[in-house]
């Protein structure tokens, strides 16, 4: 279990600037939840009302059947609480010849949800080469073949999801996966098409494979449809690629860590998402599982709140 040690709550000095088309909210990952069911989770009520009291306005759904999948129970819940939904996460191995059918299935179910409860973004979190174990279940990179195969389904799939149900496809780069490195996400954007696939930029990730989200944001934020908010600690990241260690295990380590405390630093990635002619969701996602249900709401707030002074969270209504 990740150990987190409390963490102290700065406000950047002399900031004014204030991005109202960027929505600030946040995810049950960052209470902990990685999976749709599993005893040391935060259970989904507590996350609900701890979101709530933290302050924030947005949410992401997380697993799908972590909240209730019935629709009018979903809006329910949310709505009675004040909240609104920004948008779901489906996972899938588009690269394999057989997969299609199955992702496409499970794609569907989660963009019909996203859409019944009023949001319109589906995060697709591309299949990892190491599984929750850290044990490797696959090549580390893709063939010619598999790459032309992942970038033509995303496509189709963002089509199809976008004709059906006015959901919007963004793609999320993951660590242990196949669209990870700087390389990786330019290959992915070269590949596919702007009007059916955008990227989720998730700061975390990209720092933790190495890549520069300023210069991400610079050369392709016409591309940017979403996002993800994390840090990385730099000390445990140096420790994460010395030791050769999967994402699961450096996560359990603490290595994405609550803000100001790590990188991507948060004010200069603010203005320059800011600065893009776009309303964008930016959804805190700080990688906690598994840990202690009294652990996230203290860092919650405290997330919240630094991330107030860098001038998110006064937008209302999301795009």
């Amino acid at each position: 279990m990740a150990e987190v040690v409390e963490g102290p709550d700065i406000a950047p000095r002399g900031r004014a600037a204030s991005w109202p088309r960027l929505r600030l909210g946040s995810a049950p990952d960052s209470w902990g939840v990685w999976f749709a069911t599993d005893s040391r989770q935060t259970p989904w009520s507590r996350f609900l009302d701890e979101l709530v009291e933290a302050g924030y306005h947005w949410l992401e759904l997380g697993p799908y059947g972590y909240l209730p999948t019935d629709p009018t129970q979903l809006c329910d819940e949310i709505g009675g609480r004040g909240l609104e939904l920004s948008g779901g996460t489906v996972a899938g191995a588009l690269h394999r010849s057989g997969d299609w059918t199955g992702d496409l299935e499970a794609a569907r179910r989660v963009a019909a949800l996203v859409h019944a409860a009023g949001a319109r973004y589906l995060v697709y979190l591309p299949e990892m080469y190491r599984d929750s174990s850290g044990r490797f279940n696959g090549p580390t990179e893709l063939s010619s073949e598999e790459w032309r195969r992942l970038v033509t389904r995303l496509d189709e799939l963002g089509r199809i999801v976008r004709d059906e149900l006015g959901v919007s496809l963004v793609v999320h780069p993951h660590a242990d996966s196949h669209v990870a490195s700087p390389e990786q996400v330019e290959r992915l954007l070269a590949g596919t098409t702007a009007d059916a696939v955008s990227l989720c930029l998730d700061t975390g990730h990209i720092s933790y494979c190495g890549g520069d989200n300023l210069d991400l944001i610079e050369r392709f934020g016409e591309r940017i449809g979403y996002v993800h908010l994390k840090q990385v600690d730099p000390v445990l990241l140096a420790r994460v690629r010395a030791e050769r260690l999967s994402f699961t295990d450096a996560v359990r380590l603490g290595v994405m860590c609550e803000p100001p405390r790590g990188i991507p630093a948060m004010e200069p990635l603010v203005d320059a998402l800011g600065s893009l002619d776009a309303d964008l969701f930016a959804i805190v996602e700080q990688d906690l599982y598994p840990c202690d249900p009294d652990v996230p709401l203290p860092i919650a707030r405290r997330t919240r709140r630094y991330l107030g002074y860098c001038g998110l969270g006064a937008g209302g209504h999301g795009p």
